[in-house]
């Protein structure tokens, strides 16, 4: 007999300690019979003032990474997803593709990762070519982004950087900031929006987002959890969390 609670699927799913925002996202969209598994990776709380303190924080959970992944492992999950964005842009696609593969081969499980989530979101929108990004990060980490993005055949028209102050200040952006920063970077040239960082409360936001611009507004959490549950094969739609689970 499977697990009595995850008996369509367990999720084992890596995030940063200090983050608040992607358990309860991912929890909202679950279906039944699906059960998430949260293997916290351990982050210190460090002060990000500028470019490098940034990428030097985002470069230390990917270094912690593979431990969090051991841990998950131990209640056999079926899949795992990578509650942590920033470490799966670093490099563009190439380093995406390594991040990948590294993680696969110390558990020997597919991952669904933010990066290649949000592409496999755009393509099944279709017909998006040029897109704006948004970020709780600082302009270095946006440019990791940007060059994923561009190595993935997108051209990135425009981004705009938060300048978030610490890792737990990510999950303190209001909704209003969010939506001035969603306005700033729209145009008649941009065919979609993509939000990244996981701590950034943003599935709920998007979906209004994207009716009002007559847009795709892709919030991350949203794009990794679909990929996860359509890699496994769950169909299911979920409603009030946007397109990609109510549609595709």
């Amino acid at each position: 007999m499977g697990d009595v609670l995850g008996w369509r699927c367990k999720f084992g799913v890596m995030g940063p300690s200090t983050n608040t925002v992607v358990q309860p996202d991912y929890d909202m969209m679950r279906p039944a019979g699906v059960t998430n598994h949260y293997s916290r990776i351990y982050t210190p709380n460090a002060d990000a003032i500028s470019n490098e303190t940034f990428l030097a924080g985002a470069r230390l959970i990917g270094n912690n990474t593979l431990d969090a992944v051991k841990s998950v492992m131990t209640c056999k999950p079926d899949h795992l997803v990578m509650g942590m964005s920033a470490v799966t842009f670093f490099d563009g696609a190439k380093g995406a593709d390594a991040f990948v593969k590294q993680v696969e081969e110390v558990s020997g499980l597919k991952i669904s990762v933010g990066s290649h989530s949000c592409t496999a979101a755009m393509n099944a929108y279709g017909g998006v070519k040029n897109i704006s990004i948004m970020s709780p990060y600082w302009p270095a980490m946006n440019e990791q982004v940007a060059r994923y993005f561009t190595d993935m055949g997108f051209t990135v028209k425009k981004d705009i950087a938060l300048h978030c102050p610490s890792w737990t200040g990510i999950a303190e952006v209001t909704p209003k900031q969010c939506v001035e920063a969603i306005k700033a970077i729209d145009g008649d040239d941009v065919d979609a929006i993509v939000q990244v960082g996981t701590n950034l409360s943003m599935v709920k936001l998007a979906v209004m987002a994207e009716m009002w611009l007559g847009k795709p507004v892709i919030a991350i959490n949203t794009a990794t959890y679909w990929h996860a549950l359509r890699t496994m094969g769950i169909q299911d739609k979920v409603a009030g969390c946007g397109p990609l689970l109510e549609r595709f």
